[in-house]
């Protein structure tokens, strides 16, 4: 008779028969590489990861391998994102104060063409 069998038998709730493992040991080793400012997996970037795979003798340089292309495509794209933020905001900035300048000139072009004194309160 199997194990099911026997626990089914035995009439114990289904909680038993269902074991679930913990894998705490496994989180606290990724908490403590986040808590030293390690990537979460080792694997992730490193020397191995990040070294070419073979060189040249004559000295010339090896290609660059796929992850290396996909991570610099990756950083340009950031990089290109970031300059055309920050433009947009730049334009931003100087749209707003192109528009509070336009408001200041307007006032004091109110101001100044209200009627004046005329006759003799103006000598």
């Amino acid at each position: 008779m199997n194990i099911l069998t026997k626990k089914a038998s035995l009439n114990l709730p289904l909680a038993f028969l269902n074991r679930s493992f913990s894998c705490t040991s496994a989180l606290e080793i990724k908490q403590w590489r986040v808590s030293k400012g390690l990537p979460v997996n080792r694997n992730a970037e490193g020397i191995l990861t990040d070294g070419p795979d073979y060189t040249f003798l004559d000295g010339r340089p090896t290609p660059l391998l796929h992850k290396q292309k996909l991570r610099m495509e990756k950083q340009q794209d950031y990089a290109s994102r970031i300059v055309q933020l920050s433009s947009e905001l730049d334009f931003a900035k100087q749209r707003y104060q192109n528009i509070q300048k336009a408001k200041e000139e307007e006032r004091q072009r109110i101001l100044n063409n209200r009627l004046k004194a005329k006759g003799a309160a103006l000598k």
